[in-house]
């Protein structure tokens, strides 16, 4: 497969940080291409390119094509939350072994197992303080991720039929941080991602098969219930929540975490009889759910 270069007037690769004007022509430009244009687009115009990938169905499809389009794909980035199923571990074996993939595993910091990270920050935070949970599994991780690596940019699974955050979903973004964002399945619904894994005989999580439709955590993800709507039905029920933490945006998410901890530190205090201390402004507390404020990042 082969398409024409887009926009001459831009540079191979391109110059960041690009202007929304850019962005606007790009995207116009993009939103026409099917997926494997979309990444073969990506491979020549995007710096130091990376994909992100949790081992969803998308994100395989993704590995699938790309190995199909260039003798060099991106490598790809893991980030392990310390809770994924073991089927997902073994998963990524899979993946490995089929296509000769690159993985980059990044864990929490200093935390290489869920002991060490529950004798850190406590047990069940994901129930107790889930902006904490998702920042310290997460959200730091993934830049630490991108600043070891000097990632740019980075290929997504995300699809705007997912719903939630992702419903304006464009092909290309740019987020808080200036990382650009490719999201080449924006367009295709769970049922075409599907169709692509069956004909293509592409590797797939085990759980698919036993009642799961979206496989995150093993702490907030369960069989979907019949008469349950949504692909992603079965993450994180009876929480006001449709992203794992991963695509909010990065500053926000920063600062938030800052206030649990004074918070914590304060209350802390008090419970020694220390009380708050002389002339100290009381920190607001963070809200369970954070609102994007970025464009989709």
């Amino acid at each position: 497969m082969s398409i024409t270069p887009f926009l001459p007037s831009l540079s191979f690769p391109l110059q960041l940080p690009l202007s929304l004007d850019d962005l606007e022509r790009i995207n116009a430009y993009l939103r026409a291409l099917s997926p494997q244009q979309i990444l073969e687009w990506g491979i020549l115009h995007l710096p130091n390119l990376y994909q992100t990938t949790a081992f969803g169905l998308t994100g395989l499809a993704t590995i699938d094509m790309l190995v199909k389009l260039t003798t060099s794909p991106p490598p790809l980035i893991f980030i392990d939350t310390l809770y994924h199923f073991p089927e997902t571990l073994e998963l990524i074996a899979e993946v490995k072994q089929k296509y000769k993939s690159e993985v980059h595993v990044f864990k929490p910091d200093n935390c290489d197992n869920v002991q060490t990270f529950e004798a850190r920050h406590g047990q069940r935070l994901w129930e107790t303080a889930d902006v904490m949970y998702d920042y310290l599994v997460k959200v730091e991780p993934a830049r630490r991720a991108y600043a070891q690596l000097h990632v740019q940019s980075v290929i997504t699974g995300r699809r705007a039929s997912q719903g939630g955050d992702r419903s304006t979903l464009q092909p290309l973004e740019v987020d808080s941080t200036g990382l650009l964002k490719l999201n080449p399945f924006f367009a295709w619904s769970f049922d075409n991602v599907k169709a692509y894994i069956e004909e293509n005989n592409v590797p797939r999580n085990k759980l698919l098969d036993q009642g799961y439709r979206s496989i995150g955590d093993w702490h907030s993800t369960s069989k979907s219930e019949e008469g349950e709507l949504g692909e992603r039905a079965g993450r994180w029920k009876g929480m006001q929540k449709t992203e794992c933490g991963l695509h909010k945006d990065y500053f926000v998410m920063k600062r938030l975490m800052k206030e649990r901890r004074e918070k914590a530190l304060r209350e802390k205090d008090e419970a020694k009889g220390h009380g708050p201390a002389v002339g100290s402004s009381p920190v607001p507390a963070a809200p369970e759910n954070v609102t994007m404020i970025s464009s989709q990042s």
